[in-house]
């Protein structure tokens, strides 16, 4: 019985630091290493250095830094982006070091594993944020971090205090996850796709307005044809930019 519940807190402190390390590295950090310090958490002797003062201050720092930065609508993803090259490796660092004093192959077979879980995590929230950021206002944005924190947050504690459900959530999590990420990327490059599309039309408008100085009215007006034939511009914005064409050509 005492080496199935060591086997179930190993597997969902492994499990749970990878997963929340994809969403906020520095949360994880602080937890683990305040917990380990104040003997409220019985750390593996491969993490019991994340108990020392300078790591608790320095994951300390970084997560109000963190805290701000995720709440700012556009930084939040540059922020995401960068750490795409930290949490993921953090995750994976961290699961080898949950495992304990194990064998070589299964220690890396641990960090591969957390690499991935971690990776999964940090790619979820980077897509989500990423569509939320095209919404102009901030409270949707805010609230999808605030989540985070709290998800983060009471996502550790199940996992040090009640490892069976947390174990079960986190398999629900990963179900989502899985399911969720190809539609995120397909979103993601639709909204690719139209923001190029709008920035061609700008062009071709543009050069439309540059042609009727240079080339007259004719190519011009070849030009906003084409465009709506295309179906970049619709009827109303065809008129309206030939008649500009036909008036300024008339002066």
């Amino acid at each position: 019985m005492e080496t199935y519940e060591a086997l179930l807190t190993t597997l969902a402190l492994m499990m749970g630091a990878s997963w929340a390390s994809g969403i906020n590295l520095y949360a994880v950090l602080l937890v683990l290493g305040l917990g380990g310090a104040t003997g409220h958490i019985a750390l593996p002797a491969e993490l019991s250095v994340l108990q020392d003062p300078l790591i608790i201050g320095a994951a300390g720092v970084m997560y109000v830094v963190e805290f701000f930065m995720d709440k700012i609508p556009g930084l939040d993803s540059l922020w995401d982006s960068i750490h795409t090259f930290v949490r993921i490796p953090a995750g994976a660092m961290l699961a080898a070091g949950a495992v304990g004093d194990v064998t070589p192959a299964l220690e890396i077979a641990a960090g591969i594993l957390g690499g991935g879980i971690a990776a999964t995590s940090h790619a979820t929230k980077a897509g989500t944020r990423l569509l939320i950021n095209t919404s102009p206002e901030p409270v949707s944005n805010w609230a999808a971090s605030f989540t985070g924190d709290i998800l983060v947050l009471s996502g550790m504690w199940a996992a040090l205090q009640h490892p069976e459900i947390f174990l079960v959530l986190f398999i629900v999590f990963m179900v989502i996850a899985i399911w969720t990420i190809p539609k995120l990327w397909y979103l993601l490059k639709t909204l690719l796709v139209k923001i190029t599309k709008l920035l061609r039309m700008e062009k071709e408008v543009r050069d439309s307005a540059i042609a009727v100085a240079g080339d007259g009215s004719v190519a011009a007006l070849e030009r906003l044809r084409r465009l709506r034939d295309e179906g970049m511009l619709t009827e109303q914005e065809f008129e309206r930019q030939r008649n500009k064409i036909l008036n300024s050509d008339s002066h």
